[in-house]
């Protein structure tokens, strides 16, 4: 009577097994190995790559998109909302826009009212120098960030409209991507 084991090497894209006798377990268990480093060095695709990092965050207010790049490729795109005046730049705080220009994602914050939420550096110092001729606060705490608290099962309808005070909202699963996609200090050009 023989005693048989089994041998299952994990591929990429199969599953191959292979009965041994208990007596070269061993040594297949070696070359199994080998085998399984080789196969996944050559069948393993490109994408499959540690994740590209992330240079620069691209907002694009008029299409309501957010992309993600690194070295001028867009590696991810999420729909957006923005504030609920969302045609032009923030000039003032309260006025509900979401602001234009480049800018730095500077910190993350875990324990925002919202899911997630990662800090755009408005105001600059154009836009402090602004809001300061015309008499104003310029605003600011800008953030892309996902759904209010416990409200992130809505997103299906609360991504329909533009509802922030001027943040970018995304739905809580894109956030949850974003977030552990982009690290800090990022560049972030918001346009038109």
């Amino acid at each position: 009577h023989q005693t048989h084991g089994r041998l299952s090497l994990p591929c990429v894209c199969f599953r191959y097994t292979i009965r041994l006798n208990s007596g070269v377990r061993g040594q297949a268990n070696m070359i199994a190995r080998l085998l399984v480093t080789a196969l996944l060095a050559f069948a393993a695709p490109a994408s499959a790559a540690a994740p590209q990092a992330i240079d620069l965050v691209k907002v694009d207010k008029s299409d309501r998109v957010l992309l993600l790049m690194s070295h001028g490729t867009v590696v991810a795109r999420f729909p957006i909302v923005l504030g609920g005046n969302p045609v032009g730049h923030k000039q003032q705080e309260g006025d509900q826009r979401t602001p234009e220009g480049h800018y730095t994602l500077d910190f993350k914050k875990k324990d925002s009212a919202f899911f997630r939420a990662i800090h755009i550096s408005y105001p600059n110092q154009v836009d402090t120098q602004r809001a300061q001729n015309a008499g104003v606060s310029p605003g600011g705490a800008i953030m892309i960030h996902g759904q209010k608290n416990g409200l992130g099962w809505l997103s299906g309808l609360s991504q329909q409209f533009d509802w922030t005070d001027g943040c970018i909202a995304l739905s809580n699963e894109d956030m949850q991507r974003v977030w552990g996609l982009v690290q800090v200090p990022t560049a972030i050009e918001i346009a038109p």
